[in-house]
């Protein structure tokens, strides 16, 4: 067999994966719209959870996991471009520093309740933070970090020497070259990890259970210390119940999940796309 037919039967058999994992997404998509379509309404998203279907809704859960984020990343996103700022153009070559970066490179890959697990024992117990939304939110930097530090890298790696050089050329200093001229050509770049990384985290359930995010809160979150719930802990407690109707709740909590994932990728999408203009 050829190489030409090789490659051809490779990119035959990709394209029947990808069309086949687009039809499952499209099954299950349907699938939740048609459970949960009936009880999205205003009542279901201004509600508190309740033992009563009809009555339960998701408030708290919207509240928790738009402040969760928000959190997350206020903490990720800057020492996760600092540390590809630090690594990529300060950072020498030797053998602590590509360490380091292997070390980054393993933390990327690993499983989220480990995550869960750390913020738990550092976090809860040791800073004496509880089950806050405080302890939640620096679990999930902690597992967003290794992402948006290698895509930064990439990205700042991207960048064409010659800008760094026609900086220096003008008599920049390190500093400027770095911030005015190679940070601000790396941004889309930048803005992907940034996505992927904060997309992940508003999924995840297994990390929030372990530091202690509750399934039923009855309030929103008004402090840092307070304990809170979010829409995958929310969505994972009505579908663990054994009524067809929390079936449907859930169901419908996904959609809610979805469409709080799809405005903030959109919202992260045009700031990247507004940087790559003006760039």
């Amino acid at each position: 067999m050829s190489r030409a037919t090789r490659d051809k039967i490779f990119r035959i058999f990709c394209r029947l994966a990808s069309y086949f994992a687009l039809v499952i997404l499209a099954v299950l998509l349907i699938h939740v719209v048609k459970e949960g379509w009936q009880w999205l309404d205003l009542q279901f998203l201004s509600s508190f959870p309740s033992r009563h279907p009809e009555k339960a809704g998701v408030k708290a859960a919207i509240f928790g996991s738009l402040y969760l984020i928000s959190l997350t990343a206020l903490f990720a996103i800057p020492v996760g471009v600092g540390s590809a700022l630090y690594l990529e153009e300060y950072a020498e070559n030797n053998k602590f520093n590509r360490m380091i970066q292997v070390c980054i490179a393993n933390l990327a890959g690993m499983p989220s309740i480990i995550y869960g697990l750390l913020g738990m024992l550092v976090f809860g117990r040791f800073f004496m933070l509880e089950d806050s939304l405080l302890t939640g939110a620096l679990t999930l930097a902690l597992m967003a970090l290794p992402v948006i530090t290698i895509s930064s890298r990439n990205s700042i790696q991207s960048v064409p020497r010659s800008l760094r050089e026609a900086g220096y050329a003008v008599g920049a200093r390190k500093y400027q070259v770095v911030f005015f001229q190679v940070l601000p050509a790396a941004i889309p770049g930048i803005m992907t990890g940034v996505i992927l990384s904060i997309s992940r985290a508003i999924g995840e359930t297994a990390p929030l259970i372990v530091v202690g995010a509750l399934s039923y809160i009855a309030f929103v979150p008004e402090s840092l210390m307070d304990p809170f719930t979010v829409l995958p802990v929310q969505v994972y407690n009505w579908a663990s119940r054994p009524q067809e109707e929390f079936h449907q709740l859930a169901a419908a909590g996904i959609i809610t999940l979805l469409a709080v994932l799809f405005l903030l990728n959109s919202l992260a999408v045009f700031i990247r796309m507004r940087a790559s203009r003006r760039r």
